[in-house]
């Protein structure tokens, strides 16, 4: 039983904590109050709701012959600054969830479960809040379960209004079926994806040349983009998992590059065997114009936007060549935007693994 005395001495010791930036009932107000938003995406497999110490899931060991956990973790690096000049917060959690879940399905994984860590100096309620929702909705997007995460007051360490995001998934796949690159050989055609914009990488160039060098505000519309300059920078990441895991269930894949920071020239090496080479054909499709626009603000030289950006194309499969318009055609009927863009040929000595041809468009006739 606690005493009147004993309750006192409570109820100082958590205002002493509050006075120095932690609130300890609003951190469990949050999670109270987000707590429908996660249940949302329980799928089976979930075996209990958030608020413990760890969070529980089932492995169907029916589906799988030699099951393999696959896991990633990613944050979304300074486009958490768009937001916060937009105070617009309810995208940036599928951004999130997106670099994980991409990260995992190039290896031909489903996604299980997805855990986020949120910190902040002061925690608002209604930011928070915001950011789960996007988190959920990236979730829902790709079928995978929200089973907790971690919130973290930390006065001191952010300015005010700021706030910094990380997050872990969980996936599984069968040992026998993962996709690794191995498999790729020289002939193999390269299918690439439509991004839906600059997903989240490359922003400290993108703040440099649109808020320093040319010191543009997020509400100012862009005739060029068709939208203001905000509305463009907070496109959320495209989450691929729903398409490429029907795909696999008819073809294989024989390698997956998930096109994020670093680009083509060294993303596409990760995944290539030794004595292969991937030419990219650039003018195999239209860069959206966001990427001319900051390639024309920011003098960027094109070498370095293709190795910077993704440029239009956020995943590219290396695939057989006879089954290339199949696969086209079914990711077609998934609602992607799908091409061939490249081939495998063989790497001779002294060149690097990717080569990247600008041949202009021949004009329509």
């Amino acid at each position: 039983m606690i005493t009147n005395h004993n309750k006192e001495m409570s109820e100082a010791k958590q205002s002493k904590y509050s006075e120095a930036g932690v609130d300890i009932d609003k951190g469990n107000a949050f999670v109270d109050g987000i707590k429908d938003i996660v249940t949302s995406t329980h799928q089976r497999g979930v075996l209990n709701d958030i608020g413990g110490f760890s969070s529980l899931f089932a492995i169907d060991t029916n589906t799988y012959k030699q099951p393999v956990l696959v896991t990633s973790t990613d944050g979304v690096g300074t486009k958490l600054d768009i937001a916060k000049r937009c105070n617009k917060h309810d995208t940036i959690g599928i951004d999130l969830v997106a670099m994980c879940v991409n990260d995992i399905i190039v290896g031909g994984a489903k996604p299980l479960c997805f855990l986020d860590y949120y910190s902040v100096g002061k925690l608002e309620l209604d930011v928070a809040t915001e950011v789960v929702k996007g988190i959920a909705e990236g979730c829902i997007q790709s079928q995978c379960s929200l089973v907790g995460g971690e919130t973290a007051e930390m006065p001191g360490l952010y300015r005010e209004g700021d706030y910094d995001l990380a997050g872990f998934v969980v996936g599984i796949g069968d040992r026998d079926e993962l996709i690794d690159g191995s498999r790729i050989k020289v002939g193999n055609r390269i299918i690439g994806l439509s991004s839906s914009g600059l997903h989240s990488n490359g922003f400290s160039l993108v703040r440099k040349i649109c808020f320093s060098d040319h010191h543009y505000n997020v509400d100012q519309y862009i005739d060029e983009l068709g939208c203001s300059l905000g509305e463009e920078l907070l496109k959320p990441t495209k989450i691929y998992v729903q398409s490429v895991l029907a795909v696999l269930k008819s073809f294989n894949l024989n390698g997956i590059v998930h096109n994020t920071g670093g680009g083509f020239i060294d993303n596409i090496p990760r995944i290539l065997p030794s004595g292969c080479m991937a030419e990219i054909n650039t003018s195999r499709w239209d860069a959206p114009p966001i990427f001319h626009f900051l390639a024309e603000k920011g003098s960027v030289p094109q070498d370095e936007m293709y190795r910077t950006f993704n440029m239009g194309i956020g995943l590219m499969l290396a695939v057989d060549e006879d089954k290339v318009e199949d696969i086209i055609h079914l990711f077609h009927a998934h609602g992607e935007e799908a091409r061939e863009i490249g081939k495998i040929t063989t790497l001779e000595e002294g060149e690097d693994q990717v080569k990247l041809l600008f041949e202009r468009r021949a004009a329509n006739r």
